[in-house]
């Protein structure tokens, strides 16, 4: 049966005025986020001043938001203040005062549900242009008792009274209020202020200041700033991003002490941010829709000793650097010079920062070690839109392209991060990592707070500190764990594949005398030539046990076999022969002889191949006549023999030439950057050093190193 619209009885829809309280509790997150939509409200009406302000009134505290911007004539309050979401500033997204403008950051409506979020009451002034200036009285309180909206007022008359802004503008006094704003909340309100306004903005004609709880009558209002440190990070990346997804961004290094700052070029295509994407399949346009944005990301080490670098310089309390970075840390985005995002703790890492850290090895940032800043405007990325409680963005493919942008900028910083971080003359030896495990100076530190009477807040500094140092630790160790099971895992299939070839031949070459005596004369002569065959592929086979037996040593321990240079060297070419033979590389190396060194089989091999594995590599990478030469000669005492090895390469960059042999530097696409760190952690441990010169003997890169000779 078709419906008719015209039939039936029409049932009103109807709202209860409890939705003040509902949507108040649901869309603004907590009292912190509903001061921030009343300053922000302040920003749309082209306020230059806010002043956030507690006091008393008949021994009960209130809250007043007071600015000094265009305020609201009575037609504005009847027809927009008092009608719930309302799309005035849809339909009014720019403000006008003394003919400049500016783009509004709001348009939900969260500013009287702020009001009713922070207190059972309101008192609100409000004077516009050419106007008298109006008082409106809310009992929110009153408002849950009544059954339709209907029947809810607010109250509005003229006040003659002086007001508190000059000749236009707007205080919102809050009373009843549903929160004991304590020391810890004030602190972390005026934290969520200063991030407010943009560090794009070009006009700084926005302030904002505090006057906090039980301030003096004549005590003046703080104003709402940064901390200077912010400004001057050890690390940052800068730059913007096209609307077709390509990033242009410029990486700067510049350490308190201005030793070894530099500053480098990073340019990235949208193929290369779905390249590197985890969500490259929801990425299928051909470029994004997100709109340009401008980006300023900052990050800094929180160790014990680079806050106290920081405490020092600009004289603030080291327990000072870290509070100020977390309150402000992660990544937050500006719309027309506004925060948008995040709104409350829970949002900061809106990017996956932290879960990303978590389900990846590697160095990566913490949303506690980074200050990001990133600039949009409505109508330049119209695509990407907040969610109504202002906590997230709503997700969309434009969203998504934005994220991964973001994301790809945030990995570039934490690689050339790691290439400062990495300095040359850091020890390299696994001994000295595992001294950072030691809690000997934490636990000293702790009992000198406790007997000072120090709130534990700053031990839980200190805890955070060496928690930060642990993770290093882990991580370090993690990347040798990966290497050296490697290499244990070659050590254990060596074993089996020598154990196991043994067992083959021995049982083959019994078959084969067998056979020849039982054969009669008359068929010798296609047998000699199979036995032969055999005979050959069994010596090879027993050869090749040979090569590999001195690795497969159960018994390993340090100083109790010696090795043969020259034997060495033989075994590791072989390993390398298919590789040597495609690339047509001409090898030079002893040949003959017996050198013997104080240094197991296995651990020579490893410096050996690794050496010659990143040779072979680059020589692949050059387009020189391919070559390679190995030689060696004892020192003048005796007592160590030197060992070169020369290639035809490219040689080694020279910002990475000091920087080679620390764990994870690597240009290769699919390297971990251990192989040069264990080989010299090896040379070391047995006394000597391995160093890198170029242009070596073939016009590439030299690498020559020093073992102690068996005496």
């Amino acid at each position: 049966m078709k419906g008719n619209r015209t039939t039936g009885t029409r049932l009103p829809f109807r709202i209860h005025p409890r939705v003040f309280a509902a949507l108040g509790a649901d869309l603004v997150t907590n009292d912190i986020v509903a001061v921030i939509e009343l300053v922000k409200n302040s920003y749309d009406a082209f306020a230059t001043r806010v002043d956030v302000c507690f006091g008393e009134l008949d021994g009960s505290p209130y809250l007043e938001v007071v600015d000094d911007g265009i305020g609201m004539d009575r037609q504005t309050l009847e027809q927009a203040w008092c009608v719930v979401a309302t799309p005035y500033r849809q339909r009014n997204p720019i403000s006008v005062k003394n003919k400049k403008t500016r783009r509004v950051a709001g348009e939900k409506g969260l500013g009287r549900l702020s009001a009713a979020r922070l207190g059972g009451r309101l008192d609100m002034l409000t004077k516009a242009a050419d106007n008298p200036c109006w008082q409106i009285k809310v009992d929110w309180s009153s408002f849950s008792s009544e059954e339709d909206l209907s029947t809810c007022f607010v109250y509005c008359e003229p006040c003659n009274e002086p007001t508190p802004f000059g000749s236009t503008g707007t205080r919102v006094r809050v009373l009843d209020l549903t929160l004991d704003w304590d020391e810890q909340h004030i602190a972390e309100l005026q934290d969520n202020l200063a991030r407010l306004a943009s560090p794009f903005s070009q006009n700084k004609d926005f302030t904002i200041h505090l006057t906090p709880p039980n301030s003096k009558t004549n005590e003046v209002p703080v104003q709402i700033v940064s901390p200077e440190f912010l400004d001057k990070p050890p690390y940052a990346i800068r730059g913007h991003v096209t609307a077709k997804g390509a990033i242009h961004a410029r990486y700067e290094y510049a350490p308190l002490s201005h030793k070894h700052a530099r500053k480098v070029s990073i340019t990235k295509t949208w193929k290369d941010v779905c390249e590197a994407s985890d969500s490259a399949r929801r990425l299928k346009e051909r470029q994004p829709h997100c709109g340009p944005f401008e980006f300023d990301i900052r990050a800094w080490d929180i160790g014990a000793d680079d806050t106290q670098e920081i405490a020092e310089r600009y004289e603030i309390a080291k327990g000072n650097v870290r509070k100020a970075i977390r309150a402000h840390k992660g990544i937050s985005v500006y719309r027309d010079g506004i925060l948008v995002l995040p709104k409350s703790e829970a949002a900061r890492d809106w990017l996956g920062l932290d879960l990303r850290r978590v389900s990846r090895t590697g160095t990566r940032l913490s949303t506690s070690q980074i200050v990001g800043y990133v600039s949009i405007s409505a109508d330049s990325n119209s695509a990407i839109e907040d969610t109504s409680d202002r906590e997230r963005l709503a997700s969309s493919p434009a969203v998504i392209a934005f994220q991964e942008i973001l994301r790809l900028v945030v990995h570039s910083l934490e690689s050339e991060r790691d290439a400062d971080r990495a300095k040359p003359g850091d020890e390299v030896k696994l001994d000295a990592l595992l001294d950072g495990v030691s809690a000997d100076d934490l636990l000293e530190e702790v009992n000198a707070l406790a007997e000072e009477g120090a709130p534990a807040q700053e031990a839980v500094v200190r805890v955070e500190a060496f928690s930060a140092k642990l993770r290093l630790v882990r991580e370090a160790l993690k990347k040798r764990f990966v290497y050296y099971s490697r290499l244990a895992t070659v050590g254990t299939i060596a074993q089996m594949l020598v154990h196991e070839i043994r067992n083959r031949t021995t049982a083959i070459g019994r078959f084969l005398r067998a056979s020849q005596g039982e054969l009669s004369t008359s068929n010798r002569t296609e047998f000699d030539k199979q036995l032969k065959l055999a005979e050959s592929a069994v010596y090879a086979l027993e050869r090749l046990a040979d090569t590999f037996a001195p690795l497969a040593n159960r018994g390993f321990r340090r100083g109790r076999r010696t090795s043969v240079l020259e034997e060495s060297i033989s075994r590791c070419l072989s390993l390398l022969e298919g590789d040597l033979r495609r690339a047509k590389v001409h090898v030079a190396y002893p040949d003959g002889g017996a050198t013997t060194l104080a240094i197991d089989p296995g651990e020579l091999d490893t410096i050996i191949l690794n050496l010659l594995l990143n040779a072979v590599y680059w020589i692949t990478k050059s387009h020189r006549n391919p070559k390679l030469d190995l030689a060696f000669r004892r020192t003048r005492d005796g007592q160590r023999v030197r060992v070169t090895i020369s290639d035809s390469g490219p040689g080694v960059a020279e910002k990475d030439a000091e920087r080679i042999f620390l764990p994870g530097v690597t240009r290769k696409p699919d390297g971990i950057g251990m192989g040069l760190t264990v080989a010299a952690e090896l040379v070391s441990d047995h006394g000597g050093k391995i160093s890198l010169s170029q242009p070596g003997k073939l016009d590439g890169a030299t690498f020559t190193f020093d073992l102690p000779a068996a005496i």
